[in-house]
């Protein structure tokens, strides 16, 4: 009897590390389809997970994965901006310009 490949475990951090989004093989073996599957499920219109056509790519977002996996999407929250980290003592939010009279803005004449 031949030996079968068995496929990928994906762990939460696996899942989390592909990114906004991924292409549909990688999504399938997510949820658990060969690739094979994956595309007989996108023809067929039932791939759990929206996916969208640009070009000739297929993309699937990641987001609606970590949904139906019953993961927090929320839990990893947005990157940090570059420069000083939000969890570091007197980070403070970026200031939008001034557009008060007198001030510097190019687009206030006055």
């Amino acid at each position: 009897m031949p030996m079968t490949a068995h496929p990928p475990v994906w762990s939460e951090a696996a899942v989390r590390s592909i990114g906004v989004t991924t292409d549909l093989a990688t999504a399938g073996s997510i949820v658990g389809l060969s690739r094979t599957r994956a595309y007989e499920a996108l023809r067929a219109g039932t791939f759990p997970v929206p996916v969208f056509r640009i070009g000739r790519r297929i993309v699937v977002p990641t987001a609606p994965l970590l949904r139906l996996l019953a993961l927090d999407v929320e839990a990893a929250g947005p990157p940090d901006p570059p420069g000083r980290p939000a969890d570091l003592p007197n980070h403070q939010p970026p200031q939008t310009p001034s557009t008060t009279k007198g001030g510097c803005d190019a687009h206030n004449p006055n």
